[in-house]
């Protein structure tokens, strides 16, 4: 079984930072992928970022693309989410992932296998 739990979510203004971190434990795999998702209240859970355990491979929705940067420490089993240029548009509840996939494949949120409690991030303007 592989648990994962989310940090640093909160409040911040639009044009703001935020870093979230996921840490998983239990079992793992080398090929596996996680990702990000996030689900604002009334709509769809929608994927943000992906990142390959055990590759260089990262993955990102176009509305994140250069704004949020997906990365990993296999030493610490951790990966995060460093999230600039905060707009209103990206207050949701963010998801840690863990799923065996790759490509766009990996932009489904049924590629993965588990899921952590979620964070709440709220941007304000």
């Amino acid at each position: 079984q592989v648990h994962l739990v989310e940090s640093g979510g909160g409040l911040v203004q639009a044009g703001g930072s935020l870093r979230l971190s996921c840490a998983a434990s239990g079992r793992t795999f080398s090929s596996y992928t996680m990702g990000w998702f996030r689900q604002a209240s009334g709509k769809e859970r929608e994927f943000v970022a992906g990142i390959k355990w055990s590759g260089s491979s990262t993955y990102y929705a176009d509305s994140v693309k250069d704004r949020f940067t997906i990365s990993r420490d296999n030493a610490k089993n951790t990966m995060s989410l460093q999230m600039n240029s905060l707009k209103p548009g990206d207050t949701a509840v963010y998801y840690c992932a863990l799923g065996y996939c790759s490509g766009d494949v990996c932009q489904r949120v049924g590629a993965y296998d588990y899921w952590g409690q979620g964070t709440q991030v709220t941007v304000s303007s």
